[in-house]
């Protein structure tokens, strides 16, 4: 077979991914080549993401590839795919999660700040409303870019810190102090590398199968389909987070209002079984509990 051609955003944590991807299936026996690719979503730093109006603006350019047949897969951060892909294209494969939290860098000048003390850069909506749900007077900058460049904002910027996900702090080897934020459930599918294909490519389809961490997929698919569910796109204040523990799986999961005052949370232990879709069930609890009110709130705000 020739070699699998590997669709990436050309920043260095995604080339990071792509590598890892090929790294599993180099393990396998198989060749395969990177194939860096411009993404909207890099193109344009000064908006926070909820003002560019689409959902799955990191992962539009390499759709575009996969159905043009320039690459034959992708390799995503998953939190960026957008539940509903292009007609055609699936999530084939999940690598095994990481470190899906989120963490807290401060700059050295606010190093003896209390947390309610701190002006935060962050363009997150999810973050800023868990933040001020704790934090309610907080202040806010807005921040994009990759981790280099935010790192290298909050040096210049105007703001104490900021917050970023510890698994691209890790997988660059970054030797920055951080300090952990319980209180901010992750993003659903935070700490994931996916890999998305074409439907019509059984053969490397099948293989992407052999790279597959099935513990990992049945907590990913599990907040996905809380999303989803929820209708939040990849941009309203939602977290969801589920973790296997031998045959037990703790779901965890919160709607905020934009300005944290008013957040639907759920926190759930059950024995997994493959028929039931817990992820939709969790959010139809969620919905029904005001949750339907304020996703309508917040679609009117953004």
């Amino acid at each position: 077979m020739k070699s699998i051609r590997i669709g990436t955003r050309n920043s260095a944590l995604a080339l990071w991914q792509a590598r890892e991807v090929a790294r599993h299936l180099q393990n396998n026996n198989y060749l395969t080549e990177i194939v860096p690719i411009v993404s909207s979503g890099d193109k344009n730093l000064t908006q926070p993401l909820y003002s560019l109006g689409i959902t799955g603006v990191f992962t539009r350019d390499l759709d575009v590839a996969l159905l043009n047949d320039e690459i034959d897969i992708a390799v995503h951060s998953l939190k960026d795919v957008p539940t509903k892909l292009p007609e055609n294209l699936e999530i084939i494969a999940y690598l095994e999660r990481d470190f899906p939290q989120d963490v807290l860098i401060r700059k050295e000048s606010a190093r003896n700040k209390e947390f309610h003390e701190l002006k935060l850069a962050t363009s997150s909506l999810r973050r800023r409303a868990f933040w001020l749900k704790n934090f309610p007077n907080a202040e806010f900058s807005d921040i994009r870019g990759n981790i280099q460049t935010r790192l290298q904002k909050l040096e210049e910027g105007d703001f104490d810190a900021t917050i970023l996900s510890l698994a691209g702090i890790k997988r660059m080897k970054m030797d920055i102090d951080y300090e952990m934020l319980p209180f901010l459930i992750p993003a659903p599918s935070q700490g994931v590398i996916a890999v998305a294909g074409h439907s019509d490519k059984k053969e490397i389809n099948e293989i992407l199968k052999s790279v597959n961490h099935q513990s990992t997929q049945i907590c990913v698919e599990m907040e996905r389909n809380f999303l989803s569910t929820l209708e939040g796109g990849c941009t309203a204040p939602i977290g969801a987070f589920a973790e296997i523990f031998e045959d037990q799986i703790r779901f965890k999961a919160a709607l905020c209002s934009l300005d944290g005052k008013n957040c639907i949370a759920t926190d759930e232990s059950f024995l997994y079984n493959e028929e039931e879709n817990f992820g939709e069930k969790f959010a139809k609890v969620v919905l029904e509990n005001g949750g339907k009110e304020l996703m309508a709130e917040i679609k009117s705000q953004i």
